[in-house]
């Protein structure tokens, strides 16, 4: 046995040579932990910013903020310039009125239908681009 073994107990022979009957100090017992909290800890310095709320944190949440407001602005703008031009469109190109679709004038098509659809493919791209700007903030707080 080594000299770092637990001992003779109960059931256990002291056959070590150099065990001559005296009686030592038990052997220290060594804790054995699944996670050594003496382990040198790798956080990141703009997680920590943000986790304590510093005044960079704050003004990275901030700008990440101002930048999905700012998405959300253009394509509001957007929608409500496409919406916007149909009456105006209808006003300076009367003879729109007198177009007919299976029997239903064009400016009820476009102003009942359209709409959906454009409506629904602005919210899908202000999506794609919340995404991609929620990444890059990731992106940029992980680094």
């Amino acid at each position: 046995m080594s000299k770092h073994s637990a001992g003779s107990g109960p059931g256990r022979s002291s056959k070590d040579p150099q065990d001559n009957g005296a009686a030592g100090p038990p052997p220290r017992r060594k804790r054995v932990v699944l996670a050594d909290s003496r382990a040198p800890v790798t956080v990141l310095r703009t997680v920590v910013e943000l986790e304590e709320q510093t005044s960079y944190g704050e003004e990275l949440v901030r700008g990440f903020i101002r930048i999905q407001f700012r998405t959300a602005v253009r394509l509001a703008l957007l929608a409500a310039v496409l919406l916007c031009s149909l009456p105006v469109l209808f006003f300076f190109v009367p003879a729109i009125s007198d177009v007919t679709v299976a029997g239903v004038r064009l400016p009820w098509l476009l102003l009942g239908v359209a709409p959906f659809p454009v409506l629904f493919g602005i919210g899908y791209w202000y999506n794609v681009l919340a995404e991609r700007h929620e990444r890059d903030f990731v992106d940029m707080v992980e680094k």
